[in-house]
């Protein structure tokens, strides 16, 4: 299966000819990243946000999708139930063998009951840089109680991408020592899983200006 960072919280998963794009973000609305131009089988959005809701910029090609499981897990998008940003939904995706965990614009801690439901997977990706969502020692401790095997962080500030208010992703890499900078946007998981269980991979964006 291949993960491909597009951008932010976007990302485009791709597995034996199926495709899904999470969280695309509408054009101009992330500095330093091009517009999303995908094509996917399916698409799913996190919360209606305009950073994480431009469904319209992902064409659908019509495929069957039965062999993803997608199962929408509801949270706040902030540490007040809600009352400041809103609701968020974590993507729970089981294809191909796989359990995949999307926490789109999580901004809260989870309760036992989430907790359970998103434990053990084979890949997270969750937001670190803090202010709109939670920050890396957050992220961190919600990620020591779920423990997936491989983890990306996203939602944080580059070179030159990202917003100025969220922090860069190293104060998570300090928390994570086993983290990994690659210069590469993708990763199959195939050859990240089999011997790095709770690894960190901190992929660059695809769609860089």
């Amino acid at each position: 299966m291949k993960i491909t960072w597009i951008g932010h919280a976007c990302f485009k998963l791709e597995h034996e000819g199926t495709s899904v794009v999470i969280d695309p973000y509408s054009d101009g609305s992330v500095p330093g990243l091009l517009p999303v131009k995908e094509t996917a089988d399916m698409v799913l959005c996190s919360h209606g946000h305009g950073d994480h809701n431009a469904a319209g910029n992902v064409k659908i090609t019509g495929k069957q999708t039965e062999s993803v499981k997608v199962t929408a897990i509801d949270c706040f998008h902030d540490d007040k139930e809600g009352s400041l940003r809103g609701k968020n939904k974590i993507f729970v995706l089981e294809w191909g063998g796989y359990k995949i965990v999307h926490f789109g614009d999580i901004g809260c801690h989870l309760t036992p009951e989430q907790a359970e439901q998103v434990s053990g997977a084979d890949l997270a990706m969750i937001p670190v840089g803090g202010y709109y969502t939670v920050d890396a020692a957050e992220a961190a401790k919600i990620l020591e109680d779920v423990s997936p095997k491989l983890v990306i962080p996203m939602h944080f500030s580059g070179d030159g991408y990202g917003y100025d208010e969220i922090s860069g992703a190293e104060p998570f890499a300090a928390l994570r020592p086993e983290a990994v900078k690659s210069s590469g946007s993708e990763i199959l998981l195939e050859e990240w899983l089999p011997g790095r269980e709770g690894s960190t991979v901190i992929l660059t964006p695809e769609n860089l200006a």
